[in-house]
Formats: C-alpha cells, sequence, structure tokens
C-alpha cells in the first residue's frame, strides 16, 4: 500500500459513536489507506467491492430522471446488522465506512465529510463525478425511448405507488434470476433491462460488503440507495430472492416511497416467476 493514509481514518471510527470501520480506496479498487481491526485481506476486498460499487452507482443516474448534471453523492447500504456508507474522496478516490444499525448518521456523514476535506492536502480535489458513461449514445433520457413493455409488463399496483407520492418516478420488478417481471407504465422494456442487468450487480456487491458493516453469522441486506443531484435511485428486497428496483426525485420523501412499495410487495408476487412457469419458483 503506498502513501498510506491509515491514521487519518481513526479519525471517524475514534470519534463516531457505533462507527466500525473506515476505508480509503481508489477508483481501480486499490486500498489507500484503512483504520485499525481490519485484516489486509479484507480491506482488499471491500476495497475491490467499493470500487464496482460506485461504477455501477454511478450507471443507475439516468433512471433517477433526465437532467444534465448527473452528479453522484453518495451509496449507503443498509443491513439489518449495520450500514455501509460510500462517498467521493478526491480525483479518483472513496471513502467508505461501516457503522452499527444505530449509529447517528449525521454525525457519521459530517465526520467522513470533513474527513474528506482534510484528505484534500493528500489527493488531488474532488472532481464534479459524473454518470454520462451509464447514457445511450446520444445522450438522451433512457426514459424517452419509444416502446413500453406491453401491457402485461405493467404493474398496476407499482403505478399506483408512483402516482400517490410525490416525487416518485420509476419501479421495476426484478425475478430472483435478475430479469426484470414488470415496471411501472411509461418505462421502457429496454431500460427496464439496462437497470435490471445494473441493479443485480449493486445487490451482488452489497451482498460482499456484509462483513464490513459488522461480522454477522447470517447478514440480512436491507436495501441499497444511491443519491445524486437531482434524485435518488434505491433497491430493496422484495421477498423470495426478489428485488424493487426504484427512483425518485430529490425532494422525494424517500421514507414514504420505500414504505409504500414494502406495503406493495405481498401484491407483486405473483410476478416473481416467469409467464408459464409457477410462482413458487426462487
Amino acid at each position: 500500500m503506498t502513501a498510506d493514509l491509515s491514521w487519518m481514518l481513526e479519525d471517524i471510527v475514534s470519534n463516531v459513536p457505533r462507527a466500525r470501520h473506515a476505508v480509503l480506496l481508489s477508483a481501480d479498487g486499490l486500498p489507500r489507506g484503512a483504520a485499525e481491526g481490519l485484516a489486509e485481506k479484507d480491506v482488499r476486498t471491500i476495497s475491490a467491492a467499493m470500487a464496482g460499487m460506485q461504477s455501477l452507482s454511478r450507471a443507475t443516474a439516468h433512471f433517477a430522471g433526465p437532467t444534465a448534471d448527473r452528479q453522484w453523492n453518495q451509496t449507503i447500504i443498509e443491513f439489518a446488522h449495520g450500514w455501509i456508507f460510500l462517498i467521493g474522496a478526491g480525483q479518483g478516490a472513496y471513502l467508505a465506512a461501516a457503522a452499527a444499525p444505530d449509529v447517528d448518521m449525521q454525525q457519521i456523514s459530517f465526520r467522513m465529510h470533513r474527513l474528506v476535506a482534510r484528505l484534500g492536502n493528500n489527493l488531488t480535489s474532488p472532481p464534479r463525478v459524473s454518470a454520462q458513461e451509464g447514457d445511450g449514445a446520444d445522450g438522451a433520457s433512457p426514459a424517452r425511448r419509444e416502446g413500453t413493455g406491453g401491457p402485461g409488463f405493467v404493474l398496476p399496483d407499482l403505478d399506483q405507488v408512483i402516482s400517490e407520492v410525490r416525487g416518485a418516478r420509476h419501479a421495476v420488478l426484478l425475478g430472483s434470476d435478475g430479469l426484470p417481471r414488470g415496471a411501472t407504465s411509461g418505462m421502457s422494456r429496454d431500460l427496464a433491462d439496462t437497470i435490471s442487468a445494473a441493479m443485480t450487480g449493486i445487490h451482488a456487491y452489497s451482498r460482499v460488503t456484509s462483513q464490513f458493516a459488522g461480522v454477522q453469522e447470517a447478514p440480512q441486506w436491507r436495501q441499497t440507495v444511491m443519491e445524486f443531484q437531482h434524485g435518488w435511485t434505491f433497491l430493496i428486497a422484495a421477498g423470495d430472492g426478489a428485488f424493487l428496483a426504484a427512483a425518485a426525485a430529490h425532494d422525494c420523501d424517500i421514507e414514504e416511497f420505500t414504505t409504500r412499495l414494502h406495503e406493495v410487495v405481498p401484491k407483486l408476487r405473483g410476478h416473481e416467476a416467469p409467464q408459464g412457469k409457477g410462482a413458487g419458483h426462487a
């Protein structure tokens, strides 16, 4: 590990109650430093997973809504036993921190951003991280592409949630195989396929990081949330290996939106299996 900045990361673990770990990594997944308490092999694993996570997070920016400014702000992963936070830390660098479920989220966020400012003396200035590489070649929002999934692809129960929560934009149900089973009206099948592929990778990376959040024999992943300058994208567990990917404007009440989505999950269970197969497919 060259230019090891581990000593600076102790600020988070030492001064934020219930914080567990902190790792600084490069965009290509190489560790730049880690707070005490993690084995070197675990630091390497977390660094690689977090680099993949931020790349896929940025690839979902267009799902959050059409805008020229698609700056990624942070990614948050929630488990039953803890949290993981990922933010930019300068040109080609990222800061990841892990904490217990009852951590003060405002306090750890403040400490992380303050540390990034301090790291500015050791790293180059943070750029505006855009996600244009996740767009189509023409730069147009995929939400405007012609064609939809068809009548059988639209899920009315999801449509109702979108219509009733201010700022809610899209939602798509992913089966246990990671393929889209249905979506809200206005979403093209092309967009649903693209988002499903990215979200399947995000779920896989989230699971890999579970030991970073805290040692747990049977870790329970709950959701992964990506915040952009213009909106939110997130992935939540929907039971039986299925997931719900959703998007909202930045001023949307995310707690209300996710609560409503969890409430509608039981009504979507029959869509988890492909047509022609039983709903019990896992």
